[in-house]
């Protein structure tokens, strides 16, 4: 099976090559790396925005890489049900775009946080959680200073009631709790889907829990699901 997959990189990524290793992996075949310059994108089945500080992340996190030409083409893209995976400050960007709902404002403690955190599935009905149980705690890592959720409470029922939420943070038991919590997110949501569920944003970093020699392969099972899914 093929995954014909595109990482879109921008000045200030800094794990776009980490997914290009967790994606040639799982598939056997290298996405095509799309500088954020280019106006177009390659035919492919799955888009990745990677983690990282685009553009320094001056003004917001986010915000300019939003701007980038090839943003238009993700956005159109992803409109009519190409998948998007958004990691990270790719998250940021996809909210910026308005891909998804909310913002990531700054981490409660106001400090850059870089540790493995918990996560609860809360959704197997797409086909990037597909390869997991609803329910599981898996872990993966984080490492943002602009991390912390927030959207209106209508939004937020509106992702409850969609049942949208993918990820929560969570303990060991799974049980959810301001402890639990990183970064101080709304309803301790870590990752997002859209209406659809063709377009994810999560803040942890499963390409950097893809190879056991590395820690562990609780994010490689989502790749690993994504071929499964879209090839």
């Amino acid at each position: 099976m093929t995954l014909k997959a595109a990482v879109i990189v921008f000045p200030g990524s800094n794990c776009d090559r980490d997914v290009k290793v967790a994606l040639e992996a799982s598939s056997g075949t290298a996405p095509a790396m799309v500088w954020h310059g280019d106006g177009t994108l390659p035919d492919c089945d799955l888009i990745v925005l990677p983690g990282g500080f685009s553009y320094g992340d001056y003004l917001r996190s986010g915000a300019m890489a939003s701007t980038s030409p090839v943003m238009r083409a993700v956005v159109a893209a992803a409109k009519r049900g190409t998948r998007l995976l958004a990691i990270c400050n790719g998250f940021q960007i996809a909210t910026e775009a308005g891909l998804l709902p909310g913002v990531l404002m700054p981490n409660a403690s106001l400090k850059f946080v870089c540790k493995d955190v918990l996560l609860r599935v809360e959704s197997n009905d797409s086909p990037f959680t597909g390869n997991y149980t609803t329910g599981d705690v898996v872990r993966m890592p984080i490492a943002h200073r602009d991390g912390n959720y927030f959207a209106a409470d209508s939004e937020l029922d509106a992702l409850e009631d969609n049942n949208l939420v993918a990820f929560r943070y969570c303990d060991g038991d799974g049980a959810l709790s301001p402890d639990a919590n990183p970064n101080g997110s709304a309803r301790n949501i870590a990752g997002i889907f859209n209406q659809g569920r063709t377009v994810l944003g999560m803040m942890p970093h499963p390409e950097r829990l893809a190879d056991a020699r590395l820690g562990g392969e609780h994010g490689k099972a989502m790749f690993d699901g994504l071929l499964a899914a879209l090839a």
